[in-house]
């Protein structure tokens, strides 16, 4: 039987995916007495980047925030293998920690890291609210305009 956030999910549409692979040496998640530290999620869908490219030189502000969003959702996927399947266990989303690969004029790196945090808070409520870092970056791994990271406790 689905969870309440599974059910949530479901709801806004949101299917999880398989949790993608590491690309290097690193696992995807540690988990740490109730703290999960997810390493970081790419804009990926079946496998391959979403988008490519550099926030505000190719890539737009739009797709930028939905790269986020999918970067999230790719968090989760990992969150609930470190939570044997069960999001339910998630008690707050601790921090997020997102990287905006842009050019160094861009200056919306914040609202780009809105489609995580959003999101964030439209699955789990006030537990959902969180610390949260935006830096921006020349480049990130598979040419991906957006990387996040986060920390969730857990019971």
């Amino acid at each position: 039987m689905a969870g309440r956030i599974e059910k949530r999910l479901t709801e806004l549409g949101i299917s999880l995916p398989t949790p993608a692979a590491p690309v290097a040496n690193y696992v995807p998640f540690i988990v740490a007495g109730d703290l999960v530290f997810v390493s970081g999620q790419l804009p990926l869908t079946d496998g391959k980047p979403t988008f490519t490219g550099k926030v505000g030189a190719g890539v737009s502000l739009a797709e930028a925030t939905a790269a986020a969003r999918q970067c999230f959702v790719n968090v989760l996927a990992q969150v609930r293998a470190a939570c044997g399947g069960d999001l339910d266990r998630v008690r707050q989303v601790v921090r997020l920690g997102g990287f905006i690969a842009a050019p160094p004029d861009f200056t919306q790196h914040a609202q780009v890291m809105n489609g995580a945090s959003d999101l964030s808070v439209a699955v789990f409520g006030e537990a959902g609210r969180h610390a949260r870092t935006t830096v921006g970056v020349p480049s990130l791994p598979l040419d991906a305009p957006v990387e996040v990271e986060s920390v969730f406790r857990i019971a």
